[in-house]
């Protein structure tokens, strides 16, 4: 498994991509709301996308049909934008990915729908504090495995879930690069040790319910809860250092 540890340079152009993404959810957002379909989301996507001078990844990557990856309530991820209406309540995690100028930005935030329950907001809750967790753990001479213990033992102190079978991965000028598996479970001081230069995603699923995926054999991509249950995921690509982790896809 060969690594690139990125240098200054490439940072600052990865920085640049994930700006652009955080702008892309500062836009989207105000547009949450009751009433809407994800596919009017993707649209809003794609045209801010491509007016700064980008591409949105994820669009025909593997034979995706959209710029945003969508995932309502009990889906965890890789849902395809459609016809389908938001609704007072919902939770609804919005993915996406642009390249500018040769990197990529990725990153994902899960947006309540209106008013939610106090038992939703509280899955956000915990759900965003797990990516903070693992980024936190995420700097030089730490391992992997400190990262993804540092998200489950908090997401399951908290009687939540994580899920097994999608994790993060590298970034740079493709979008899956290598390390390819960044587990969020895991045992402290084991899996890989990090170097600065190391960019990747922390990008946890939690769930309400057991961890267990079921796949949508209609569509091929939507992975939602086996169990039914609700789930939420946070994303950040980040960049290791010496001291506290670049986070790449903030504003």
């Amino acid at each position: 498994m060969a690594i690139s540890l990125r240098s200054r340079q490439q940072i600052a152009l990865l920085r640049e991509a994930g700006r652009l993404v955080a702008e892309t959810f500062e836009h989207l957002r105000p547009h949450v709301q009751p009433g809407i379909t994800t596919r009017e989301l993707d649209r809003m996507a794609e045209k801010f996308i491509r007016a700064r001078g980008a591409i949105p990844v994820y669009k025909g990557y593997n034979g995706f049909p959209a710029t945003i990856c969508v995932a309502i309530n009990n889906v965890i991820c890789h849902g395809i934008p459609d016809k389908t209406q938001l609704h007072e309540g919902d939770i609804i995690g919005v993915d996406i990915g642009a390249k500018l100028d040769g990197w990529i930005g990725d990153s994902c935030v899960t947006l309540p729908v209106g008013a939610v329950a106090p038992e939703v907001q509280r899955l956000l809750d915990v759900t965003e504090e797990c990516m903070w967790r693992g980024i936190r753990v995420a700097r030089a001479g730490n391992r992997l495995g400190d990262v993804g213990a540092a998200i489950q033992e908090y997401a399951e102190a908290n009687g939540f879930s994580v899920v097994r079978e999608y994790t993060g991965h590298g970034v740079g000028q493709v979008l899956h690069d290598e390390p390819r598996n960044i587990p969020h479970y895991g045992k402290p001081g084991t899996g890989l040790r990090l170097q600065p230069g190391l960019v990747f995603t922390v990008e946890p699923m939690i769930n309400v319910g057991k961890p267990d995926t079921t796949l949508d054999r209609r569509d091929g991509w939507t992975v939602r809860t086996a169990d039914g249950s609700l789930s939420a995921q946070f994303e950040h690509s980040i960049a290791v250092t010496d001291g506290e982790p670049i986070i790449l896809t903030a504003l």
